[in-house]
C-alpha cells in the first residue's frame, strides 16, 4: 500500500538551546489538528555541543532527527529541505513555536484552496492571541511585492516545496532570509496574505540579532550588504513585472541596511563609506519612489549632505528612547 505524502513537513532548526524550548516547538505542532501522516516533523540538530536525542526518546514516532556539523542556520535549513517529503513545508525555531487556533486558520487555506501555493501569517510575542475570522484572496507573489512591504522572515508563512527548484539559503551569512523569502515569493502564483497571528516568537538576549559584538555587527553589514548586491544583480534576469517587485523590495532593504549603519556605528566616516559601495552598484541614491511615507521622509534626507548630518544625530537617540 502506497504511503500517503505529508501535507506539511515543519523543519525545527536547533543549536545549543535548552531542550525544554524544543520540546515545547514540539508540542505545539503535535497540538494541531493534523494527523500523523498528515505531519512530518524534522529536527535538524546543527551541531550542538550536546545532542538533545535522550530528551526526545517520547517522540521517537513523530519526528525525524538528523545531527550535522555546525554550518549555521542556512545550512540546517537547506538540509531539512532535501530530508522533507511534504507538499508544503513550514520552518520554525526552536526557542519559538506555533500558535494553535490561528495557525490552524492557515492550515484550513491550505487544506481547502487546492491553488495554494503560499500562505502568509504575521507573529506574536504573547503566547495567548485572539484568533479572528478574516476573508483573504490569493494574489500573485509579484503582485504582492510590487504594492506590499514584506516581513523577509522564512518562518512567517507555509509555502509549496515544489516552489523551490534549486532555490536554497546561502550558506554563512546573517540575514539569510531577506535574501530567500522575496525570490520565493516571486515564484508563487497563488499567495494568501492574512494577519493571523500564527507564530510565536521569542527573543532572546545573546541572539544573532541583539548581539553587540563589534565583529558581529561588521559581518552583519557586509552580510547586508552582499544580499543587496546579490538581488539587484538577479533584478536583470527577471521580466518586468517581477523586476519592479524585487526594486521596491531592494529599496526597502537599502533603507534599512542604511539605519543599522546609522544606529549601530554613529560614524559619518562609516556611512559615507557604505554609501560609496552602494552608489557603485547603482543602489544609492535611493529610487525616487513614493513606497510609504517613511521611505519618502528617509529618501530625501539620505539623499542630501544636511540630512545625512541630521539623521546621524537623531536616529540613535529615537533608538534608545524607544
Amino acid at each position: 500500500m502506497k504511503e500517503e505524502k505529508p501535507l506539511v513537513s515543519f523543519i525545527i532548526t536547533y543549536y545549543n538551546l535548552p531542550v525544554q524550548m524544543l520540546q515545547e516547538c514540539i508540542d505545539s505542532i503535535l497540538a494541531l489538528s493534523l494527523r500523523p501522516f498528515e505531519r512530518e516533523i524534522i529536527v535538524i540538530d546543527d551541531g550542538s555541543d550536546v545532542s538533545p536525542i535522550n530528551d526526545l526518546i517520547k517522540y521517537e514516532n513523530d519526528i525525524i532527527y538528523v545531527r550535522q556539523k555546525n554550518g549555521g542556520l542556512s545550512m540546517a535549513r537547506n538540509k531539512g529541505i532535501d530530508v522533507a517529503t511534504g507538499t508544503y513545508i513550514q520552518f520554525v525555531d526552536a526557542d519559538d513555536r506555533l500558535i494553535t487556533a490561528p495557525y490552524e486558520q492557515c492550515l484550513d487555506i491550505v487544506r481547502y484552496q487546492q491553488d495554494t501555493d503560499m500562505v502568509m501569517f504575521d507573529f506574536s510575542t504573547d503566547l495567548i492571541v485572539e484568533s479572528l475570522p478574516e476573508s483573504v484572496l490569493p494574489v500573485s507573489g509579484s503582485a504582492y511585492m510590487r504594492n506590499n512591504n514584506i516581513h523577509g522572515t522564512a518562518w512567517g508563512y507555509i509555502f509549496r516545496k515544489a516552489m523551490l527548484g534549486e532555490l536554497r539559503f546561502t550558506p554563512g551569512i546573517y540575514h539569510e532570509d531577506e535574501e530567500f523569502t522575496p525570490q520565493l515569493l516571486l515564484r508563487a502564483e497563488n499567495v494568501y496574505p492574512t494577519h493571523f497571528k500564527a507564530y510565536y516568537y521569542y527573543q532572546r538576549e545573546g541572539s544573532i540579532t541583539t548581539s553587540k559584538d563589534e565583529q558581529d555587527s561588521q559581518k552583519r553589514m557586509d552580510d547586508r550588504e552582499g544580499v543587496l548586491f546579490r538581488l539587484h544583480d538577479l533584478c536583470d534576469k527577471l521580466p518586468h513585472q517581477d523586476r519592479i517587485a524585487l526594486e521596491r523590495r531592494i529599496a526597502q532593504l537599502t533603507m534599512d541596511y542604511i539605519y543599522h549603519i546609522i544606529v549601530e556605528t554613529r560614524s559619518a566616516a562609516t556611512l559615507e563609506q557604505r554609501l560609496q559601495h552602494l552608489h557603485d552598484q547603482g543602489l544609492f541614491p535611493l529610487p525616487d519612489q513614493d513606497y510609504t511615507s517613511k521611505y519618502t521622509w528617509f529618501r530625501r534626507l539620505i539623499n542630501t549632505s544636511w540630512g545625512r548630518t541630521l539623521l546621524l544625530h537623531t536616529l540613535p537617540l529615537w533608538k534608545k528612547e524607544r
